[in-house]
């Protein structure tokens, strides 16, 4: 907009650059990732999972925003923090939803297995969707030019066939990312059957839909069953780096699935990034606990220095920033105590 220009109220909107949350939300996550990692390989998810929630929550209230967090790490009486439905922020504009996994792979973290994350999303209030009693779903992500081929109906065989056809390429050299699943064992032969290769791994949603809508990626494909919330964290991120992704709710059981329609869901609805997270101004930031294909972990030097790598993006301006910082441990316990290690 150039400035002066009118508003459709005959008002002036400002030209200026406002706040990029990302910018600030980075600090967020590299609070928790710092806190987490050292437990990389300790084997104590728990302890590791807990350390990234009070590392996250703790620096969330420092940040200039009237939050609510509509996916977190459970419901009030399961989660002391970050639970859905709390407020984060000081109140000040402005309104966001917020979706948060302060520690993406627990079990990556535990076991010293690559790719673990600290994860949040923000978008406008409202705008988040909210998966209710649904835990799953099950989805596909890929890069832009592949968005016409994502079809959760189509046997998985028959994609594979049509990105190596998009790709102009033999069909071995197509590679789908999915979770390693017992639910997942038939799509896993039926994508070998079709001449595809897959890669498995043991957990991290969100950090695999990055990989697949990424360019020059090894991956041309996610497909999976998993967790509802990480597709909506994975909707926020792909809005803002680019790419498509499609899901659909996939309930556990009879009980879940009535609870679903009680609530009104749809579950043959198919939810795009638009559906996930509807508003055209949403944040993202990541940063690495351990190594992965995305991003650099957590890396120690000596006994005060840490350097971290983070993705921060905005979907409105559609900035893709890559941040390597370096953290003076003591300097932080100096602040926050023992939180940082």
């Amino acid at each position: 907009m150039v400035a002066g220009e009118q508003s459709g109220a005959g008002t002036v909107r400002s030209t200026r650059p406002d706040r990029n949350l990302a910018l600030e939300l980075v600090r967020v996550t590299e609070a928790a990732a710092l806190a987490a990692a050292r437990w990389v390989g300790v084997g104590d998810k728990i302890s590791a999972d807990q350390a990234a929630v009070d590392a996250m929550r703790h620096v969330l209230e420092t940040v200039r925003m009237d939050g609510v967090v509509v996916i977190g790490e459970g419901e009030k009486d399961e989660a002391p923090m970050l639970y859905n439905g709390e407020h984060i922020g000081d109140g000040s504009p402005p309104s966001v939803d917020i979706a948060v996994d302060p520690l993406e792979g627990t079990t990556l973290t535990a076991k010293g297995y690559p790719s673990a994350l600290a994860v949040i999303a923000l978008s406008q209030r409202g705008t988040m969707f909210s998966p209710g009693p649904i835990v799953y779903m099950e989805k596909m992500a890929a890069r832009e030019e592949f968005k016409d081929l994502l079809d959760l109906d189509r046997p998985l065989g028959e994609t594979v066939k049509l990105f190596a056809e998009r790709k102009g390429t033999h069909v071995r050299d197509v590679m789908v990312v999915m979770l390693e699943r017992p639910r997942h064992e038939e799509a896993i032969n039926e994508v070998r059957e079709a001449g595809g290769r897959v890669r498995l791994i043991t957990d991290g949603d969100v950090s695999a839909a990055l990989l697949a809508v990424t360019e020059r990626s090894p991956v041309d494909l996610l497909w999976g069953i998993g967790g509802t919330p990480e597709g909506v964290i994975s909707a926020a991120a792909i809005k803002c780096i680019g790419g498509a992704m499609v899901g659909r709710l996939w309930p556990r059981n009879d009980e879940e699935r009535q609870a679903a329609i009680d609530q009104g869901y749809d579950l043959s609805e198919v939810l795009d990034t638009d559906r996930l997270v509807s508003g055209n101004d949403c944040f993202f930031a990541a940063t690495g606990v351990t190594d992965g294909d995305v991003m650099q972990g957590v890396r120690y030097e000596g006994a005060r220095g840490a350097t971290t790598e983070s993705l921060v993006m905005r979907s409105r301006s559609g900035t893709v920033r890559r941040i390597m910082a370096r953290h003076d441990r003591e300097k932080l316990r100096e602040v926050t105590g023992e939180r940082f290690g």
